[in-house]
């Protein structure tokens, strides 16, 4: 059986403290910060992210450096015979293409999943990973099951300022204005590659009821859950906003008893778009070995 390496990175929400008792590796995102170099998790916290957006700081992403993609491949494949490399959406981010493009010049020995997650999703993609790599499956077979179960997940995002989705031009000033004094609560979904809108709510109490809805839905219709039958991962997010999170998480374990609910901070690539206070409700499709 072949020893096959599980490489991610940040967005995944695994830290660097929990990629060493997984066994994997987790590539650090760089944000830079009134034009200063910080890379998640290793130089920025999420606290120090959160005070520097409220600051009105000039925040962008950027991918990891493709030297730094490199060095880390080789040294892991001086004890590893294969690669899983699991990256954040293509479809948010040009790393995927650059990790597949370098992937090119490893003879078959690096294989970069463009399985279209995010966050709480990219993260049970890098755990199934795991599991399908102690079952025996190749890097390849790995690639190919999680790109083939790639729509098998759901996310619901409500914000708490319309402030960040104007500033991005996501929505006009004008928008931002009305949303603003009606208190409109936008509910955003992630079913695949990008971040869509669902609906609007006015606050976010009812934000939170069509977010779980629109999840019950899902689960029903989309991935065939019954009381006895639970075909999905349910997982619960915030940004920054931790002790509304744990009464989110609450209120959804009251809605989803018989679920175990995990529940991390946002990816940071997706707050400095949304800002502080935003909650998400996901799930993600067992996998079938």
């Amino acid at each position: 059986m072949k020893k096959i390496a599980v490489v991610t990175d940040s967005n995944s929400g695994i830290t660097q403290v929990e990629s060493k008792n997984l066994g994997i590796s987790v590539l650090p995102m760089p944000f830079y910060i009134d034009e200063v170099l910080y890379f998640e998790d290793i130089t920025l916290s999420q606290k120090q992210f959160y005070t520097k957006l409220e600051e009105g700081a000039e925040i962008s992403t950027s991918q990891p450096a493709p030297g730094d993609v490199i060095d880390l491949w080789n040294s892991l494949l001086k004890e590893y015979d294969e690669i899983v490399h699991i990256p954040m959406s293509s479809g948010l981010s040009s790393s995927c293409e650059t990790a597949i493009m370098l992937s090119m010049d490893f003879d078959g020995k690096v294989q970069v999943v463009d399985n279209q997650r995010i966050s709480v999703t990219q993260r049970q993609s890098v755990l199934d990973a795991i599991e399908l790599a102690n079952a025996g499956k190749s890097a390849l077979e790995i690639k190919e099951y999680l790109e083939s179960v790639k729509l098998e997940s759901s996310i619901y995002i409500t914000l708490d300022t319309l402030k960040y989705l104007k500033k991005g031009g996501r929505i006009t000033p004008a928008a931002a204005a009305i949303g603003a004094v009606l208190n409109l609560k936008p509910v955003l979904q992630i079913q695949g590659e990008k971040l869509d809108a669902y609906s609007k709510s006015r606050g976010k109490k009812q934000a939170k009821k069509v977010m779980i809805e629109a999840m019950r839905k899902d689960m029903e219709e989309r991935f065939g859950c019954t009381e006895d039958n639970h075909t999905i991962h349910l997982q619960a997010a915030y940004a920054g906003n931790e002790e509304e999170a744990v009464s989110w998480k609450e209120e959804l374990q009251s809605e989803f008893p018989n679920y175990e609910i995990h529940m991390d901070p946002l990816s940071l690539s997706i707050a400095c778009h949304i800002g502080y206070g935003a909650l998400a409700i996901a799930c993600t499709k067992k996998i079938e070995l």
